[in-house]
């Protein structure tokens, strides 16, 4: 199955990795993190901040897709300090206020200035 690669100058990117790729049905986004593409700087000191830019920038990602929340199966979340935990829930929330996807919050494995948060998603479109 071919893959596409997806991208859009609307979210944060590097040259080391792809924003998204489409594969089929199928669409993995990357790691997002709460940076402001339009500033380049980090959204805010607290997890709720940069969760609510990083879901921004998957969201932002997905639409370059052809996908939408309402497509998403599966979150993964890497959070730099473990008692984020409620901060992270608190504005996942909002996001997914009811079926949310399947879900997964890991620590951060890397230090990386500034950043609480990262968050990837898995969609599935028709």
């Amino acid at each position: 199955m071919p893959r596409e690669i997806i991208t859009t100058p609307d979210a944060p990117s590097s040259p080391l990795y792809s924003q998204a790729v489409r594969a089929g049905t199928h669409v993995v986004v990357s790691g997002m993190v709460g940076v402001d593409v339009a500033t380049g700087a980090i959204v805010g000191d607290t997890v709720q901040q940069q969760t609510r830019q990083a879901f921004a920038n998957c969201e932002t990602v997905l639409k370059a897709a052809g996908a939408g929340l309402d497509d998403v199966v599966e979150v993964g979340v890497l959070l730099a300090k473990p008692e984020d935990f409620t901060g992270l829930n608190e504005e996942f929330a909002q996001w997914f206020p009811s079926a949310p996807p399947a879900r997964y919050v890991a620590k951060l494995g890397v230090e990386l200035p500034g950043i609480l948060v990262s968050i990837r998603m898995t969609a599935v479109t028709a």
